[in-house]
């Protein structure tokens, strides 16, 4: 019997939302490193054309100009032959002053500025058009200043440009990287995966178990979790085909009787009254015996879905021991059995009303079914202030040394004690034998959760 897999919904892969998380962390820093590394480019780049200014500003007041040029009059510049066509190759533009603001040299398309610039960089918008970066230094001996420019835009581009060289790598290496990840997760999830399948292809029919063997060790609780989950599947399955055989062996002997009495009651020779009635009482009794294990069944199945079906709520379970004593004390009365109660008034848990009702029935039932006559049966209850804890037991006296022999202590079939063992499971609660109290000779004891 192979678990069939849910159809119409989409399941989420572990490992696509996996390779995600990890795409989108990768992302947002190699985002950041680009960003930071463009602003690292331009910053080191702006630096860079600052010092080549300063530099050429260094180079020409060590120039030995004695002449003056008119103020309109610029020097044409003549690139070197070879280098016109460099990558970074900037227009810089000179203008040389002596001491006493006479134009000694001017070079490039940048215009005149004025003679009293301050020294140091500056940006300076001579023009209407351009930005002028600029850098001004007097000589030591304060003979000569000089100022060097460069268009601004033309910084700026060329900063772009060795920005985006610095970081242009990066663009390669990211979807190599994405590549690598997703072969790298793929081949790191294969050990999941392989579990999967194995899971997937489990015939829980044949009993069978997931083996540790190769198994990384991550994954061996998960391993040991699935093979205890399939151990108490096959409890349940075991208990509910041996459940199964005892309610077709309960059931054929009545029903047998009840056939075997009515086809006495059709034979001829058959007409003394007083066998007629004892075969109509016997009919009688065996389809009782029939109706109360069909009863059970029913309860059972009601104690393995009621708690899905109700909502949970407080109930004072003092009051359900009173009122199924109470049902069963014209019973117990006719048996020539005492019913008592031993509880507190107020004992609140939270539960369904009606299956806690129906548990402590059975334990009361069969305390009544299942014991001789003059029995002592008392229900108690009480509280654990220490594992905040309310408790019901059922007590008895029935193997009792003066008791008959051949009555049985219990349920035959166990039906009722299943229905109690499922309602505590389904309530979060618990079923045991318990010490009987003294006086007592048998106690079946159940626990729950108090109401928070």
């Amino acid at each position: 019997m192979k678990a069939m897999p849910q159809t119409g919904m989409r399941r989420s892969s572990l490992q696509l939302n996996l390779l995600a998380w990890m795409l989108g962390a990768l992302a947002l820093v190699w985002g950041s490193f680009v960003i930071w590394g463009y602003q690292t480019g331009v910053h080191e780049a702006d630096e860079l054309t600052d010092g080549h200014l300063a530099g050429v500003a260094a180079l020409t007041l060590n120039w030995h100009v004695q002449d003056d040029v008119p103020a309109g009059e610029t020097t044409a510049v003549q690139p070197p032959a070879g280098l016109h066509a460099h990558d970074y190759q900037e227009s810089l533009s000179v203008v040389l002053w002596n001491a006493q603001g006479l134009l000694i040299s001017r070079t490039g398309q940048a215009p005149l500025p004025d003679f009293d610039i301050e020294q140091g960089f500056a940006t300076i918008g001579a023009d209407e058009r351009k930005a002028w970066r600029s850098y001004t230094q007097w000589s030591h001996d304060k003979t000569a200043k000089v100022t060097v420019m460069i268009d601004l835009a033309e910084r700026d581009s060329l900063a772009d440009d060795i920005a985006m060289q610095m970081i242009e790598p990066g663009f390669w290496l990211l979807p190599v990287i994405v590549i690598a990840l997703g072969v790298a997760m793929r081949r790191g999830m294969r050990p999941l995966n392989q579990l999967t399948q194995r899971v997937e292809a489990l015939d829980l029919g044949r009993d069978q178990r997931l083996s540790d063997a190769h198994v990384p060790r991550e994954l061996s609780p998960m391993v040991s979790s699935i093979n205890t989950l399939l151990d108490r599947q096959q409890e349940a399955l075991e208990r509910e085909r041996n459940l199964a055989n005892e309610v077709a062996h309960e059931l054929r002997t009545p029903l047998a009787s009840i056939a075997l009495q009515a086809q006495a009651l059709k034979s001829e020779g058959q007409a003394d009254t007083a066998v007629m009635q004892a075969a109509l009482q016997r009919i009688g009794q065996d389809a009782l015996h029939a109706g109360h294990v069909l009863d059970q069944l029913l309860t059972l199945a009601r104690a393995g879905r009621g708690m899905l079906d109700a909502p949970l709520q407080t109930v004072n379970w003092a009051d359900v021991v009173r009122n199924v004593a109470a049902a069963q004390a014209q019973h117990a009365w006719q048996r020539e059995d005492m019913i008592s109660v031993d509880a507190p008034q107020e004992l609140p848990v939270r539960g369904n009303a009606l299956l806690l009702d129906s548990a402590l029935r059975n334990l009361v039932e069969n305390a009544v079914r299942h014991t001789p006559t003059g029995t002592q049966i008392e229900v108690q209850a009480g509280l654990d202030s220490v594992q905040e804890r309310a408790w019901v037991q059922v007590c008895d006296d029935g193997r009792r040394d003066a008791a008959p022999d051949h009555v049985p202590p219990v349920d035959s079939l166990h039906l009722g004690h299943e229905i109690v063992s499922r309602v505590m499971q389904a309530h979060g609660g618990r079923f045991m034998v318990a010490e009987a109290p003294q006086g007592f000779t048998t106690c079946y004891r159940m626990e729950l959760p108090l109401a928070g």
